[in-house]
């Protein structure tokens, strides 16, 4: 319902580098889509219960491919869980904590003096008993620790000394306190109808319909037949949590970190004892503090300060020195199996497929257990709607203590046939596609120990119709000054081709202050260097998408026919940065150049600019991302005594219909129609392959660990 004119006031408050001339530029990630719930306070918006709590042990490495945290584990979805940013990690993947807030946009109240931005809340934990076999109450005297690896920065942007990563430890105070209020979306036809109106004028009260708390809206314009409106429905209360800070580090570059650590990751373990924090309804949280650069170069002025978290653990029995672990595994993602590019058409690959593969590819496999472990390790190629299947068997080999060596390396023993295996054979040649694709599934494993350890690795090897240098993930922003500075960036065709379009991922950045005229250029090549111009369109404006890490499409309104050497690039119009998305995974900075004072010279920053030409058919076929989707279907509890819980997400299409257990060796120790909860207990404790089918023959896989 409405009252005309009646006004009242319902207020609902919700706390919460300068450059020289002719030279590139470096900032930080502008966009982030993923990012969800921003505030500065951290939104519990959860893909499980509220009410749902946790047992110890407490354990997250990060290493699904998800963008989101772990909901079975965590309470909030602020922190972006990648392979990206972090460098040299303990495992494949970790949280990484940044100032963008749930828009992609930095967040409204940032400013050069620090500010509080992204949250990683844990569920509750159950702190005041142990729920093993002898079920008991906790204190003090068990030692618990809650443990975890930290770094700053890197691939991403240094946090300044006065910015800080953040530890606090919480326990409830037995009230409710207000958290948020709840909306409902409705067509205004339905209030309209029951009102007998024609329309809602500015300053009308406008209820929810029934079901809703007493609250209402007080409009702000005209809301007439076909108009949708947001409206106020339901106070949220959550349980008061008093949070005390255990632990902070200060903001600092990866190099003098590492000099000062003597490794990429520091781990921290801090004792729980204070008899407070022993209760049913325990918490612990992360968070950082960042601050933006000033303003003398706007289009800078983007997401900065990274830190990365990995191998969070919470357990008993524990001690200070506690620094081993039985675990092995792959650090970062894992590598294209192309030499020069990430993807490539196909077309372009089966003209000189000998010319575009690697000889060998490159892991870094870790042993975070205190002693050497004889691992096997194997990858497998299989071709997505093909029938090329092959791989490489490397063998055993003795893997030392990541702790006293390190990691793998091709030089230590025979650690070649592991870290360093070859391609085994050329990709097929299937002249009757325009595209195709290939899963390559590295694993690593050991059963020599009591516990049987084992971790593997996916990619996705894509030859769609674009050329990329970039595995899709900008971790910096590029940039030029002053204004009529080029760039271009390299590529090469193996037969002649027709360039249809290009792609440009643009950051965001704070106010769009690099939204800036630019001339999108495609030149032929002199000499190892951009040459005749081929094709020029002036006067555009940088473009975002609303995909994830999406690129925006720039069509060629006349095709050009392309062989050889190619350039692709622009001209900035206007002086300041346009912040181009940069991947600094993977470094192809000799194809890249700029010129700025009439001279082409070659970039100096490693990385690879996030520009792609795209050939023959004008729509952009294939997968963006590197790796697989994997279907949202979270896994609980992890490690598990006994039990596994499922949930799948409502939206998502993949429908499971099996389950199966493998061991170490591939062998299939359990199978069973799946269902939201199995039971385990009757396997030895270790580590296990997790593979989910669907009725149509999709895989979900994934690491399940069997504590007894």
């Amino acid at each position: 319902m409405i009252f005309r004119f009646q006004i009242a006031f319902f207020l609902l408050t919700f706390s919460a580098v300068s450059t020289s001339y002719g030279q590139e530029v470096l900032s930080g990630l502008q966009y982030n889509q993923e990012k969800i719930q921003g505030s500065i306070k951290p939104q519990y918006k959860t893909g499980g219960t509220e009410t749902s709590v946790l047992t110890l042990p407490f354990f997250d490495d990060f290493s699904k491919t998800r963008i989101y945290p772990d909901q079975s584990k965590w309470m909030d979805n602020f922190v972006f869980v990648n392979k990206d940013f972090p460098v040299l990690p303990t495992n494949s993947g970790a949280a990484t904590f940044d100032v963008i807030d749930q828009n992609g946009e930095v967040y409204s109240n940032a400013s050069t003096n620090p500010f509080i931005a992204d949250f990683l809340t844990s569920r509750f934990i159950r702190l005041d008993s142990l729920f093993t076999s002898n079920p008991r109450k906790l204190s003090p005297a068990d030692s618990v620790y809650l443990s975890f690896y930290y770094q700053p920065q890197g691939r991403g942007n240094s946090p300044e000394p006065w910015d800080s990563l953040v530890l606090q430890l919480g326990y409830p105070t037995g009230a409710m306190v207000f958290d948020y209020v709840d909306s409902i979306t409705i067509p205004v036809d339905f209030i309209l109808i029951a009102n007998g109106i024609e329309r809602i004028m500015p300053l009308d009260r406008v209820y929810a319909p029934d079901g809703c708390d007493t609250l209402f809206l007080i409009s702000n314009r005209i809301y007439t037949w076909g108009d949708d409106i947001t409206l106020p429905c339901d106070t949220v209360f959550k349980p008061e949590v008093v949070w005390r800070s255990v632990w902070s580090a200060p903001g600092s570059t990866l190099e003098a970190f590492v000099q000062a650590n003597g490794d990429y990751f520091k781990q921290v373990l801090i004792p729980i004892t204070d008899t407070l924090y022993f209760s049913r309804d325990f918490q612990f949280r992360f968070f950082n503090y960042g601050s933006i650069a000033d303003n003398v170069n706007p289009g800078a002025r983007g997401n900065v300060d990274q830190w990365s978290i990995d191998f969070v653990y919470l357990n008993h029995n524990r001690r200070f020195n506690d620094f081993f672990y039985e675990k092995i595994g792959f650090s970062e993602r894992a590598p294209s199996f192309l030499k020069r590019y990430e993807s490539m058409p196909y077309r372009q690959y089966r003209a000189a497929p000998t010319v575009a593969v690697k000889a060998e590819i490159e892991l870094r496999i870790t042993n975070l257990s205190q002693n050497t472990r004889n691992t096997k390790y194997r990858y497998v190629v299989q071709q997505v709607e093909g029938e090329q299947l092959f791989g490489w068997d490397g063998g055993n080999c003795n893997l030392a203590s990541y702790r006293l060596s390190g990691f793998q390396t091709c030089a230590t023993g025979c650690g070649a046939k592991h870290a360093c295996p070859p391609v085994a054979s050329l990709f097929a040649l299937d002249f009757d596609v325009d595209t195709t694709s290939f899963f390559i599934r590295h694993f690593v494993s050991d059963s020599s120990g009591t516990n049987i350890l084992v971790d593997s690795l996916v990619y996705r090897q894509g030859f769609y119709n674009y050329f990329a240098y970039d595995d899709g993930t900008p971790e910096r922003g590029y940039g030029l000054e002053p204004a009529g500075g080029y760039l271009a960036l390299q590529y090469n065709l193996s037969t002649s081709d027709t360039l249809k379009s290009i792609q440009i991922l643009f950051n965001k950045t704070f106010n769009n202050a690099n939204d800036k005229r630019f001339d999108l250029i495609v030149w032929r090549d002199l000499n190892g260097q951009p040459g005749e111009v081929a094709y020029r369109k002036n006067n555009l404006r940088p473009e975002w998408s609303d995909e994830l890490y999406g690129f925006h499409t720039y069509f060629l309104e006349q095709p050009v026919i392309l062989n050889g050497n190619f350039y692709i690039g622009l001209m900035q119009q206007e002086a300041g940065s346009l912040n181009i998305g940069f991947d600094a995974v993977n470094n192809s900075k000799q194809y890249l150049f700029f010129n700025t004072n009439g001279i082409w010279q070659n970039s100096i920053y490693d990385g690879s600019l996030m520009m792609r030409p795209v050939f023959g058919s004008g729509i952009v076929i294939g997968v963006d991302e590197s790796e697989s989707r994997l279907p949202d279907i979270t896994h609980y509890p992890n490690p598990s005594n006994g039990q596994i819980h499922f949930k799948v997400a409502e939206n998502e299409s993949f429908i499971p219909h099996t389950v199966h257990l493998y061991d170490l060796t591939g062998r299939s120790v359990f199978e069973v129609p799946f269902s939201k909860s199995i039971d385990v207990s009757f396997l030895p404790a270790g580590f296990y392959l997790l593979k989910i089918t669907s009725r149509d023959n999709m895989t979900y896989t994934s690491r399940i660990m069997i504590t007894k």
